[in-house]
């Protein structure tokens, strides 16, 4: 791997440095969990339908998502519907749902045919006495009881105690101990930072103890409180989790889950790590979980933003034009492309220069301004609107702009 590709991106040199990557120990290959149908669900004001959670799960399958944790057979008739559904779409990812540590939830899952059942108890001495009102001996019980019959109904496994990342590692061990001394079955441990508590060093302390505690596979599920879910999680698969726990564009409760879109582009670019996923379909996706959560994307958002690409200042605009025919990624860490975006779009405005409006016009058809006085008048017209209207202006405006300046 390395830090340029010829038509794909072009980043640090520093980051594939040995004395970086000398610390890396990424598993084989990494897995993803998408849990947008769940987890970001769980954003207040999103709702999905049945046939929203069918069409986002074919779309999740298509771009080579390798789990899918489908919903919660619990939450309503219609969610459980919607995982049979799925899992009766033939898909190639695995297709888990969420579930208490209770037997009758397990039963319900396996009504709907998932693959595996993602097994929630508190894993912090705060959720567990504070939350639930429980004893270590009574969550102890009931996850051993729950993760052993989930396995023998032949479903997988994941043990989810929340609240994870705030807990004391020997509070935590304990809880994993006694689950497994009662009989109990544990295909993986998810280690979950419900809060978003975790620093990228923390993170990935608490995956090694665990790796060598338990020698049982780490899955990461973090949150994005501080704004840290992506390195929180990249620092996990560093230390040796196999499995990162996402959502299409970050939706989920408060600041929201680690978003897809940015965490496979920094796995694929910066780390070297090939996720298999098909990166030209990523807006798309993007696109359509906002439409049908009813949560618009940011438009400078990373990776699936629309207007990611393009400039409105002189300056870059003027290298852009230089630069575009020669190799783009002079001008960008990773091509347009590659995740399905459009060439980049100038704008004028403000903080536009000559540069800005020779591509504007070529890319309105306009005739070529050669004149260098017509020029900067017609920019000191862009710019007092700009300043008046507080942003770029729109086609039709620096059109009327130019046939004043140009026809005068």
């Amino acid at each position: 791997m390395s830090f340029k590709e010829q038509g794909k991106w072009w980043v640090s040199p520093a980051n594939y440095d040995p004395e970086v990557t000398k610390s890396y120990h990424f598993p084989q290959q990494i897995e993803i969990l998408d849990t947008t149908l769940r987890d970001g669900e769980q954003e207040p004001g999103i709702i999905f339908t049945k046939e929203d959670k069918i069409e986002i799960a074919k779309k999740l399958d298509a771009i080579g998502v390798t789990r899918i944790e489908a919903g919660c057979p619990l939450t309503s008739p219609e969610d459980a519907e919607a995982i049979k559904a799925i899992c009766n779409l033939g898909l190639k990812a695995k297709i888990f749902c969420f579930v208490r540590g209770v037997i009758s939830d397990i039963d319900a899952a396996k009504e709907c045919g998932v693959d595996g059942v993602i097994i929630e108890v508190p894993g912090s001495e705060q959720m567990l006495q504070g939350g639930m009102r429980w004893g270590m001996e009574k969550a102890v019980k009931a996850a051993a009881e729950a993760t052993r019959h989930a396995h023998e109904q032949g479903m997988i496994v994941s043990f989810f105690p929340s609240d994870a990342s705030r807990s004391n590692i020997e509070f935590l061990s304990a809880l994993i101990s006694g689950i497994l001394k009662s009989n109990g079955h544990l295909d993986s441990i998810v280690l979950v930072d419900t809060f978003g508590a975790f620093s990228p060093e923390g993170a990935e302390l608490m995956t090694k103890q665990l790796i060598s505690r338990f020698n049982i596979p780490i899955e990461a599920h973090f949150h994005e409180d501080f704004g840290l879910s992506i390195p929180t999680t990249i620092a996990a698969l560093k230390a040796g989790a196999f499995c990162a726990h996402v959502t299409v564009n970050g939706i989920g409760e408060r600041a929201g889950s680690c978003p897809l879109e940015p965490l496979v582009m920094s796995l694929r670019c910066l780390y070297g790590q090939d996720l298999g996923i098909k990166y030209d379909q990523l807006l798309t996706l993007s696109q359509d979980v906002a439409q049908r959560s009813g949560k618009p994307v940011p438009p400078t958002k990373a990776i699936v933003g629309h207007r990611l690409f393009g400039w409105e200042t002189g300056l870059p605009t003027g290298y852009w034009a230089k630069s575009r025919d020669v190799n783009p990624l002079i001008m960008m860490p990773y091509h347009y492309s590659f995740t399905g975006q459009p060439a980049p779009h100038i704008y004028i405005g403000k903080k536009s220069g000559s540069a800005n409006v020779a591509l504007v016009n070529e890319r309105l058809g306009l005739p070529p301004v050669e004149d260098k006085g017509l020029i900067t008048e017609l920019l000191a017209k862009v710019k007092v609107l700009s300043l008046k209207l507080k942003r770029d202006l729109s086609d039709e405006e620096y059109i009327k702009i130019y046939n004043e300046v140009t026809e005068g």
